[in-house]
């Protein structure tokens, strides 16, 4: 930091001798009560520090004024206590939720109720690795290219057109420091050339409707789910292979069949699945009681899933047991969502389980103990009566499973995010509540100090910004050391966190984090502070 120092009052008591502006006296009251500051005065010391070196000519501030300014705002940091752990079990309200209000429980199957383990991750990379080799005749050197499991985090948004990898802010900028091209990190220089700006119009991100839901005329396409982290890192992994064997290839053509492969091999890892459920499934012996305490509540419970019925029943077989069909009042499998929750005319039909078929049967009502096949939500709502404010529909995907529900059909929401477990376990240490503490307080520092134009105070403040740079860049890799938290760029909210807080009113790490709770629990959003309350006493 900055050099040599000395007492930040004594150049102020000595300015204010040759300005003949204070006495002896005064001076000397204000050098006992700056060195005596005691650890719960801190701030005014601060803040009276603050005054003082404004009052002196820019020309007599030295690097020493600042640099005690610095050690009394590190004072004020260590002072401060840390902030309570937050529990890794607990459910996040975005808007309030009163569950007396809810009749009906809905749910989605894949990473809902049914929780996989990271080796489900590296299965679908190798199916999909060894497809685009067999089926697209990708070059045989890339089924040696390793899946690498922390490489992305959901929510990226990758550039069909550039081929790129990027996180976005809730405002639509890109996160320097994690744009990758392939494995390859992009320059900061880079970047602004490619882009010119580093925030981007919302038609390059979301197309010309400025739709949630991807456009085929935008640019960016983001990867919302978890099953789409396997299918970033084979993405990033052929385009490393082709930029250093300086192989031609076209972005966009990459990207679609790397996402065609990684579709296509959905009923391979079904059935790899359900051989060995064991391997791939985490066992959750609280979801058998979470669905019976609903049920014993008199709440209505229904599923909604995308996965066929072998594969679901599968799964639920192991995590409930045989009779899991009893729990729900309706059970409807290969819906095609969104499709589901957007389409008029696609007829809900009766599913054989004895010729794994669908049948032909017009649908007059939905029965509890029948499987159904594909349908919409308007005609589970016209059958069942489920309408409003009365559902509460889980999901893990905030478009295909959230979005659409609450957006055209007013049903409450809650949002299954499983990474929520490592973030909260990471937000719980104490090495980064002591650096996010410290970025926000030398932040302050620098905002208040950066309109000083004397030399000694650009000199502190180019320390400052270099400090800043590493603290910031401390507390994003913490969390994944290519792009970091899920839910924050480097200070603002990630465009991922913006459309899960407009989409869920509630979320949590697992479902069963709600076993807790009565039937007739309300969820309170925490109160925010905007950026005019700040400092208020609304704090």
């Amino acid at each position: 930091m900055c050099a040599a120092r000395r007492p930040i009052v004594d150049a102020i008591f000595k300015h204010n001798v040759l300005l003949g502006q204070v006495t002896c006296s005064s001076a000397s009251r204000r050098l006992r009560y700056l060195n005596t500051s005691s650890s719960h005065d801190t701030g005014a010391a601060v803040t009276s520090r603050h005054a003082l070196i404004k009052s002196i000519p820019g020309g007599r501030k030295t690097v020493s004024d600042f640099q005690e300014l610095y050690e009394a705002t590190k004072k004020k940091f260590q002072s401060k206590k840390l902030p309570v752990d937050v529990h890794p079990d607990a459910v996040f309200a975005c808007n309030e939720l009163d569950l007396s209000e809810v009749q009906v429980y809905g749910f989605d199957y894949d990473y809902t109720l049914a929780c996989y383990k990271p080796i489900l991750e590296d299965l679908l990379y190798n199916l999909a690795r060894e497809m685009l080799v067999k089926r697209f005749r990708y070059p045989e050197d890339i089924l040696d290219l390793e899946y690498e499991p922390n490489f992305a985090v959901r929510g990226l948004h990758y550039d069909v057109e550039k081929g790129l990898l990027v996180k976005l802010d809730s405002f639509l900028q890109l996160q320097l420091g994690s744009v990758y091209r392939g494995r390859t990190k992009v320059g900061a220089d880079e970047v602004l050339k490619l882009y010119h700006n580093r925030l981007l119009p919302i038609a390059y991100v979301e197309g010309p409707n400025n739709s949630y839901r991807h456009n085929t005329n935008s640019k960016m396409v983001q990867l919302a789910d978890l099953f789409s982290v396997p299918e970033m890192c084979l993405l990033c992994n052929v385009i490393e292979y082709f930029e250093r064997n300086r192989i031609d290839y076209h972005p966009e053509i990459v990207f679609h069949d790397t996402r065609t492969a990684m579709g296509s091999c959905h009923p391979i890892m079904h059935a790899t699945v359900m051989k060995d459920t064991e391997k791939y499934i985490k066992r959750n012996s609280r979801l058998a009681q979470y669905l019976q305490k609903l049920q014993q509540a008199g709440k209505n419970l229904f599923l909604v899933t995308n996965s066929p019925f072998s594969f679901v029943n599968c799964g639920m077989s192991y995590l409930v047991g045989a009779n899991w069909r009893d729990f729900f009042d309706v059970v409807i499998v290969q819906a095609r969502k969104p499709k589901f929750f957007t389409d008029e005319s696609r007829p809900i039909r009766l599913y054989d389980e004895k010729t794994s078929s669908h049948l032909w049967d017009r649908v007059f009502k939905l029965e509890k103990g029948k499987i159904y096949y594909e349908g919409s939500v308007r005609q589970l709502q016209e059958l069942k009566g489920w309408r409003g404010h009365s559902v509460l529909y889980f999901g893990d995907h905030p478009y295909s499973d959230l979005a659409d529900v609450t957006l055209k059909h007013s049903w409450r929401t809650g949002a299954i995010i499983s990474e929520l477990a490592h973030e909260i376990k990471t937000l719980n240490r104490v090495d980064f509540k002591m650096s996010a503490n410290w970025l926000q307080m030398l932040t302050q520092l620098i905002e208040d100090t950066q309109d000083e134009e004397s030399e000694a105070a650009q000199v502190c403040l180019r320390d400052w910004m270099d400090e800043r740079d590493q603290l910031r860049n401390a507390t994003k890799n913490v969390f994944n050391e290519q792009f970091g938290s899920v839910f924050r760029t480097y200070h603002n909210p990630t465009y991922f966190s913006r459309r899960l807080f407009r989409f869920a009113d509630i979320y949590t790490s697992d479902i069963t984090n709600l076993l807790k709770f009565s039937a007739a629990h309300t969820f309170y959003p925490r109160r925010g502070v905007m950026p005019h309350e700040y400092a208020s006493h609304f704090i």
